[in-house]
């Protein structure tokens, strides 16, 4: 076989804009080990009325702006957990917006133990679109280690729950959690991909200063994964929802203002997503190198990837070489697929 085309699997993007809401602790059963949501929503605790008077206000003076459209996002806490006239008030002051054209559609966070089909079902029927599940883990050894206070069995139950319901599913992951390793890591995409989720989050454990994991790391009873480490499983699970049609629309926590000085250890890094993008890329190609013995001559490549393919800083330069790439035979160009020779 003298030449190999194949094409990058990621599915294409759906270009929505999501307003976030940010409610923290509302409605949460308890605090998990490694929760630290004020510094990584940079908003504290409020009354549910003054969060709510506080967007009427933000989404009011948005559409007498003319901001363009967006997707109304309800994140932070257990938003299922809520009272219901909570539930139903925020879910109604959103499609109040959808009708005059601001806001096109309306998600919400939660936890797999706290969702049934009735309830979902009714918030459907007002309006809720979407249903992204903090599920973190589908190893009953990292759930209860971290506090989580429900089984495995109850995660893939509470994505078939918001099917059922006839909702958008949304699958959050958290690896590196304390009893977590890689192989644990890789059954949770697996076992995400079988439950055929509209997308995915992938969120490193990370040690937040004022949390219990903070105090098991500072003891040694809690070793994160780092950077490299990250990057490298990120990259794996990215190729692998990728194949299965799955959009990542997150690989790594966001860098924001928030979080200066309160992350003590972990994963954090402004270019994790890339990095990871970078990993998934070498992957890619390398396991079409294999088919030509390991080593190819040229490489031509999508332009799109050229930002991604040396690896943060350059890192990934060696192990192209180990393929006998280099930049002097890798080429770009603007079509849609590569071709190794």
């Amino acid at each position: 076989m003298s030449d190999i085309i194949f094409y990058h699997p990621e599915p294409a993007p759906r270009t929505r804009h999501i307003r976030p809401v940010f409610i923290p602790f509302a409605g949460c059963p308890g605090r998990c080990v490694f929760c630290a949501q004020t510094a990584q929503t940079g908003v504290g605790p409020a009354a549910l009325s003054e969060r709510y008077s506080q967007l009427q206000k933000e989404l009011q003076l948005a559409y007498e702006a003319g901001e363009s459209p967006f997707e109304l996002a309800y994140y932070g806490g257990t938003f299922t957990a809520l009272d219901d006239m909570w539930q139903e008030k925020f879910i109604a002051l959103g499609r109040q917006y959808r009708h005059k054209g601001l806001v096109t559609s309306i998600r919400c966070s939660t936890r797999p133990d706290c969702v049934d089909v009735a309830g979902l079902q009714r918030l459907h029927r007002m309006g809720l679109d979407t249903v992204e599940l903090g599920i973190q883990s589908f190893s009953n050894d990292a759930l209860t280690r971290s506090g989580r206070g429900y089984t495995a069995h109850t995660a893939v139950t509470g994505c078939r729950i918001v099917r059922e319901a006839g909702l958008g599913l949304g699958i959050q992951l958290m690896p590196g959690l304390p009893g977590h390793s890689e192989g644990a890591f890789l059954r949770d995409v697996r076992t995400a991909c079988s439950l055929g989720p509209d997308m995915v989050r992938l969120y490193p454990c990370l040690v937040f200063e004022g949390t219990l994991l903070a105090s098991w790391w500072r003891d040694g009873r809690y070793r994160p994964w780092e950077v490299a480490r990250a990057s490298v499983m990120l990259g794996m699970a990215l190729n692998t929802f990728w194949k299965h049609g799955i959009r990542v629309i997150r690989a790594g926590v966001a860098h924001v203002p928030s979080l200066a000085g309160k992350v003590l250890a972990g994963a954090y890094h402004p270019a994790l997503g890339s990095m990871a993008r970078g990993e998934a890329l070498a992957g890619l190609v390398s396991f079409h190198t294999l088919m030509l013995g390991g080593k190819a001559t040229e490489l031509y490549a999508p332009r799109r990837f050229q930002g991604e393919f040396w690896g943060h800083r350059n890192t990934l330069v060696p192990r192209w070489a180990r393929h006998g790439l280099g930049r002097s035979n890798v080429h770009w160009w603007d079509k849609s697929f590569f071709l190794l020779s």
